[in-house]
């Protein structure tokens, strides 16, 4: 058997079984080290491949759909310098714990380290960031190696999906010639319903473990659920039904999915990083204990409670591992479901009472902050907070919005209010970068879902390049871009009393008219200028790419924020004192 038929056999098993073990989506940025997987995988009818030329921005498209799926996404590059742009969103991947499934080509063995031109050292190159890596062997299309490679793509999917998700990385040294022979009879062999197969149960709190538990806090009277960043859609109706059953608040990030939907709500506490920012408000609404699911919530007041009060009993329930407890408290880790773990303790709760005026205060607290976050709204000039309060109400059913990070997705902490709406919040807040994001929310709309992205200036222009794929695909997505000439959070952070070099190096405005970048790419594009403008637009319904950019001032916006902040501590004052 030639190179060529064993090369299109090995390959041909690859990608089969990569459509047998659940992928659907390939992501591929040309090059010619990679031809045989790219080439193969375009050839495969049960396989959408998608084409983004710039490595970066196509792993992050590779991101956001694997987020929105909820199912691993793979991507091929090739060789050099193209594998290394990956890196970014690699890095997001893992620590977002988003299912990848990373394919690099690769120069065979005999050319590495000799100088051959686009041959650089691939073996471990994303190290630790990824969840298993594989160079897979040279091409052979003997039985025991077409099962071999296939026993290779199940297990890459599978570890990509089992336990907290992340990605995975695939290796593929290649000789030439590189185009594969689609004539050959049978390329994708005997059609498998998963070379693996994988029973996994669900991890439960023992009932010992949960007498514990129950002993541990049962004494203590003040006692707060937390829900911070997390993508399953049926935790929210359980951590609120606990909620229920101890009578306790519910302190709900915007990223955990508890804040809009159908579930009940009468506990949920969303304007707490509001409330949270006077260290007054913070001594007087100090825990006794805190159960938290999910990552650490956006929310920096939140975090300094806990740093400045170290006595708080800390549990924090991950569904398999982690340590995701970055404030140094002392904490009790609990691998169990978390689904599971609230209809346990909520079984098992009929002797436990908690301060019942406890839970009264947080709830008025939190009327009053959302009724003085809320007073202006839509009289004053366009305001960057307010943005997501209009969009709340606008955005329709099954809407998803993608937030980016810095000032938007706090702004969607103070003024993402609860709504029975079914809206789903999406972030790449595994490491919190600006870069990547319109390509991320390209991901998560290339199925035609409604997706909202609400970012700042310097994040749509670090991705600029990411555009390209809604030109080519007609992908619809809306882009919500706040330009308030620069980096806006730095306003709000001790580099701002130091003007001698604040613009230079923190401000960086662009001056860019972002019009014509949007028309080169096939846009619309609207800059809004009032509140009825801005209405006007959310309403539109357009096909393809469509930007509208909110004008606003870093000064005026950083005076805004204060001047609501001070509003809030204000106005629970009263209540304070009755506390």
């Amino acid at each position: 058997m030639n190179h060529t038929e064993s090369l299109t056999r090995y390959v041909g098993h690859f990608i089969d079984e990569l459509v047998a073990s659940g992928v659907e989506d390939i992501v591929i940025s040309p090059g010619s080290r990679s031809t045989p997987l790219a080439m193969t995988a375009a050839e495969h009818t049960g396989m959408n491949h998608w084409i983004q030329l710039d490595e970066r921005s196509a792993a992050f498209f590779a991101l956001g759909m694997a987020k929105q799926q909820k199912k691993p996404v793979a991507l091929v590059c090739t060789s050099g310098t193209a594998a290394a742009n990956y890196y970014p969103a690699i890095v997001e991947a893992y620590y977002s714990r988003v299912p990848l499934v990373i394919l690099t080509a690769d120069r065979p063995h005999e050319l590495r380290n000799v100088g051959a031109p686009q041959a650089i050292d691939q073996i471990h190159m994303y190290s630790h960031f990824v969840k298993w890596f594989q160079e897979v062997a040279l091409p052979e299309s003997s039985e025991r190696m077409l099962r071999y490679i296939r026993s290779i793509a199940a297990r890459a999917c599978h570890t990509a999906s089992d336990g907290n998700q992340g990605p995975v990385h695939l290796n593929f040294p290649f000789r030439e010639p590189l185009v594969p022979d689609f004539t050959l009879e049978n390329v994708w062999g005997a059609r498998t319903n998963g070379f693996h197969t994988h029973i996994t149960g669900e991890r439960h709190i023992d009932s010992q473990n949960l007498a514990e538990l129950k002993q541990k806090i049962q004494s203590r009277k003040k006692g707060l659920i937390v829900c911070g960043p997390q993508w399953d859609e049926e935790l929210p109706e359980q951590v609120t039904q606990l909620a229920k059953v101890l009578q306790l608040p519910v302190l709900a990030d915007p990223l955990s999915q508890i804040r809009a939907g159908e579930h009940e709500k009468d506990h949920v506490i969303e304007s707490y990083d509001a409330i949270l920012k006077s260290p007054k408000l913070r001594e007087k609404m100090k825990p006794d204990f805190i159960i938290r699911f999910g990552a650490m919530p956006v929310s920096k007041p939140y975090m300094l409670m806990l740093k400045e009060y170290q006595d708080i009993s800390h549990f924090v329930v991950e569904d398999f591992e982690g340590h995701r407890e970055p404030t140094t408290s002392p904490t009790e880790f609990i691998y169990a479901d978390g689904k599971a773990f609230c209809k346990a303790l909520a079984q098992e709760s009929s002797d436990l009472f908690f301060d019942k005026e406890w839970l009264n205060f947080w709830q008025e607290s939190n009327r009053i902050a959302k009724a003085t976050l809320l007073e202006d709204r839509g009289k004053e000039p366009l305001t960057e907070g307010h943005v997501f309060s209009e969009l709340m109400e606008l955005l329709p059913e099954q809407g998803t919005i993608y937030v980016g990070n810095s000032m938007p997705v706090r702004d969607l902490d103070t003024f993402m209010l609860t709504s029975p709406k079914s809206i789903r919040v999406l972030a790449n807040r595994g490491v919190n970068g600006i870069d990547g994001l319109a390509s991320s929310a390209l991901g998560a709309a290339a199925h035609g879902e409604e997706i909202t992205l609400i970012l700042g200036d310097l994040s749509f222009f670090h991705d600029l390049n990411g555009l390209l794929v809604a030109k080519q695909y007609g992908i619809r997505l809306r882009i919500i871009v706040i330009n308030n000439q620069g980096g806006g959070i730095f306003s709000f952070l001790p580099q701002a009393q130091h003007p001698d070099h604040f613009e230079a190096l923190f401000g960086t405005p662009l001056d860019i008219d972002f019009e014509k970048v949007v028309s080169m790419y096939g846009g619309a594009f609207s800059r809004v200028e009032s509140w009825s403008h801005l209405r006007n637009e959310l309403l539109e319904t357009r096909e393809g790419l469509s930007v509208i950019e909110v004008i606003t001032r870093r000064d005026e916006n950083a005076n805004w924020h204060r001047s609501k902040w001070r509003a809030v501590e204000e106005a629970i004052g009263q209540e304070i004192e009755d506390l």
